[in-house]
């Protein structure tokens, strides 16, 4: 026993040491794209067609489309109302959107894609933003994605949101949240042409509305849980150029008042992400008691002075990975030192994941229920 977790433990402070390593740093928030306030006043963003997929978003729609209105008088706005039972689409008329009434979506569609393949027969503009109903962006991000789609022959453009931090649940998890995310998804190697990772962050998405119908569209991801990133794959995968970052000017203002909703989140797609391997899951397990208890607990469990130094050692590299992801959101880097318990709660939404996948169950969003088989 005591040599397992020796092993573990080394093998632990090997991974934190290469992931530091590496040389795209998917630690790092270097990717990133903020605003300069700057408001459309030329009507440059009279090209840009939004799509709001929208589902009893009644609580969140307002702030959305003031958001919107606050970049320019110019853009599009098309809210496609998912058969909401609130005010959803009475809000959202009355911020000026346009307002379509959705269909249920067909067999083996999901809601948000099916609402977006209906709103997308109405776009006539070059560009297309695929937006959130719970998100809230800073005046001149618009004109900022525009840009970086310009100036960089960009097919898409994609921000992850800013997910709120209010209270201790959120604050402790939804920095890790980002954090893994860009684990799984490097943005570095998203947005190198010759890499074959490719990642976007489904909240808010620019693309170009040519490049959108030539891949197929919804149609193409009609049933995909990770739609965000199959998206982005099938863009990548036609040769044309994508890009991810983080930003501050885009903001989700859904709150979590406890852990439920965010292990709820978590739990629909984590083992998707895995590609339904056990093989994967047992992997991913060992590598995160490895990483998250083994080594940074060693001088725990073992009494040897090698022990200390491993732990040392983890707990430094543990810093200054998680570091730039605590102090971009503006969190105290002390944060870091539930790295073990955060590390713990994911490995279990992971798990929860593929045990639901395992009995059949259907995956759950927005009162629908979608077979597990067909959520790739």
């Amino acid at each position: 026993m005591v040599e397992l977790v020796l092993y573990l433990s080394l093998f632990g402070v090997v991974c934190w040491c290469l992931l530091i390593l590496l040389p795209w740093r998917p630690w790092s928030v270097r990717e990133k794209i903020e605003t300069q306030g700057i408001v459309d006043s030329a009507g440059t963003l009279s090209d840009i067609t939004v799509l709001i997929p929208a589902r009893n978003e009644g609580p969140y729609i307002r702030h959305t489309l003031n958001g919107l209105r606050a970049q320019s008088e110019n853009l599009r706005i098309i809210v496609i109302d998912d058969q909401s039972v609130d005010d959803t689409a009475d809000k959202a008329k009355y911020c000026g959107a346009l307002v379509l009434s959705g269909t249920a979506p067909p067999a083996g569609w999901s809601g948000k894609l099916w609402a977006l393949e209906q709103g997308l027969r109405e776009v006539r503009t070059p560009y297309t933003l695929l937006l959130d109903a719970d998100i809230e962006l800073a005046p001149g991000i618009v004109i900022e994605l525009q840009q970086k789609a310009r100036n960089e022959n960009l097919a898409l453009v994609s921000l992850m949101a800013e997910p709120p931090m209010k209270n201790f649940i959120e604050r402790l998890l939804m920095p890790a949240f980002i954090f893994f995310f860009k684990l799984l998804y490097p943005f570095g190697l998203a947005n190198k042409p010759v890499s074959r990772v490719a990642a976007a962050a489904g909240g808010c998405i620019l693309v170009e509305t040519q490049a959108l119908r030539s891949v197929g569209a919804f149609a193409n991801l009609h049933n995909a849980l990770i739609d965000d990133c199959t998206l982005a794959t099938h863009i990548k995968r036609s040769s044309l150029r994508i890009f991810i970052g983080l930003s501050r000017a885009v903001r989700s203002h859904r709150g979590y008042q406890d852990l439920k909703p965010i292990w709820e989140m978590v739990a629909r797609t984590a083992f998707t992400q895995l590609r339904y391997s056990f093989v994967l899951l047992v992997s991913c397990t060992l590598i995160m008691i490895s990483m998250f208890w083994a080594a940074p607990l060693a001088f725990l469990l073992l009494p040897a002075q090698e022990a200390f130094i491993v732990s040392t050692l983890a707990w430094m590299v543990m810093f200054i990975t998680y570091m730039p992801t605590l102090i971009y959101y503006q969190r105290s880097p002390l944060w870091s030192l539930a790295l073990p318990v955060i590390g713990t709660l994911y490995l279990g939404m992971t798990w929860t994941s593929a045990l639901r996948y395992w009995r059949g169950e259907r995956a759950c969003w927005k009162d629908r229920r979608y077979e597990s088989n067909t959520n790739n």
